[in-house]
């Protein structure tokens, strides 16, 4: 029944669904592992590099990570070709608000802007969806630090931690477990019911070293190292917005933290 209505997007198959969007979704599963995660003075966002042949030039800037403007980065799962295309939409939609308004765009109005554009083509003839998903990482002196995720149906939510491409259910497992610490109750103490569990948010530190967990637990080789992923932090220094992509001998520094740990957890 569904091959008489997967070769287009603007139609509905008999179950409600579009084909067309969940294929582009289900290819974003099999990209490049890509984690966020809030922390309590900036965002940490780690991304599997995929090498695929020792013969290729090493990339003059990031392939994973892209700057928007001063307050605001993404990360990219699914085909760069594609991302392209909205980076430079969202990239063009902030300077145009700036400019227009004498201040940065709002976080939330930039991602909604990138999703309003994606999901435009899934509505008309002709147009395929993007193939590619994002996470976006931005702050504001309104709502602070902020992380998002987008997919090809032009959907978007924040979230204070998320792993999007292959493997993403084992990572998102293990931030559920990992992420913050809940406020436990005392013994005997009754269970006020409807309140909210407390999290406590990690600072950048324990949000890189925990964005390591999850790329070990998510991705297929067995020996981690720095030519294998990339993280980048998004902090604020005298007011401002830093970017920055750790280097190979920080990459490690944390794998090796990473290590250390798990080392002393089995010896325990």
């Amino acid at each position: 029944m569904a091959r008489r209505y997967d070769s287009s997007t603007t139609t509905f198959s008999p179950e409600g669904r579009l084909h067309q969007v969940e294929y582009a979704i289900e290819a974003i599963n099999n990209a490049g592992t890509c984690v966020g995660i809030l922390a309590k003075d900036g965002v940490v966002m780690a991304s599997e590099k995929r090498v695929t042949s020792g013969l290729l030039a090493p990339t003059k800037s990031s392939e994973k990570t892209y700057k928007l403007c001063q307050h605001a980065a993404c990360n990219v799962a699914g085909l760069t070709a594609d991302a392209n295309i909205l980076i430079d939409q969202a990239r063009l939609r902030a300077g145009r608000y700036e400019y227009q308004y004498c201040e940065q765009i709002p976080i939330e109005q930039l991602v909604e802007h990138v999703c309003n554009y994606k999901q435009a083509y899934t509505q008309y003839g002709g147009l395929r969806p993007f193939g590619v998903a994002f996470l976006f990482a931005g702050y504001d002196a309104h709502h602070g630090f902020q992380l998002y995720q987008s997919d090809p149906s032009g959907n978007y939510s924040g979230w204070k931690a998320t792993v999007i491409g292959a493997n993403n259910q084992a990572g998102k497992s293990l931030l559920k477990n990992e992420y913050g610490s809940s406020s436990e109750e005392k013994e005997g103490e009754m269970k006020v019911e409807g309140a909210a569990e407390e999290i406590a948010m990690p600072d950048v530190n324990e949000a890189l070293r925990l964005a390591v967990k999850v790329l070990n637990k998510t991705m297929d080789a067995t020996a981690t190292s720095p030519e294998k992923m990339e993280l980048f932090v998004m902090s604020l220094k005298d007011g401002a917005c830093v970017h920055k992509i750790l280097n190979k001998d920080e990459t490690q520094k944390v794998i090796d933290e990473v290590e250390a740990e798990s080392s002393a957890a089995g010896d325990s």
